[in-house]
């Protein structure tokens, strides 16, 4: 089964800022480009592609944690991209790194391990991103522990 989602509608404010509208509930949020090609006025469209990323992987493991009734919050992440030239000497994202925060130590949740085998499978944009280039995911709890 597919579905469609709502469009997203840019409409040009100023040289490269882009109001992006994404529906009668939403307030606009103004897109641009970093400096020298932009203002720097808002997010640029690969911080957006991160923070989608980062909002599905964490939606992704709070679900999982919430399937087996485990309260993890406050979650946090943070979503590197890393940019450079591909062989036509073009600027792409190359891979990505995020790093979850649990709110709680690791040994509070129950289930921890299967979680954490599985939660990234069912991240939608975080996997299909993966079909262009590496996202690679670290994990740690409270404490710092690593996880992942």
């Amino acid at each position: 089964m597919t579905r469609t989602t709502a469009p997203v509608r840019l409409t040009q404010v100023h040289d490269f800022q882009f109001d992006a509208n994404f529906g009668d509930h939403h307030a606009p949020l103004r897109i641009d480009e970093p400096a020298p090609l932009g203002q720097g006025e808002g997010p640029a469209p690969v911080q957006l592609l991160a923070s989608a990323v980062g909002g599905c992987l964490s939606a992704s493991l709070l679900f999982a944690l919430r399937k087996f009734n485990q309260v993890p919050d406050p979650l946090g992440c943070e979503v590197q991209a890393e940019i450079g030239r591909n062989a036509e000497g073009r600027l792409r994202v190359l891979s990505m790194s995020a790093t979850l925060t649990l709110g709680v130590p690791a040994d509070t949740l129950d289930h921890l391990d299967r979680v954490l085998a599985t939660f990234e499978d069912y991240c939608t944009v975080t996997e299909s991103i993966r079909q262009g280039f590496p996202v690679h995911v670290s994990l740690f709890d409270s404490h710092g522990a690593q996880l992942k």
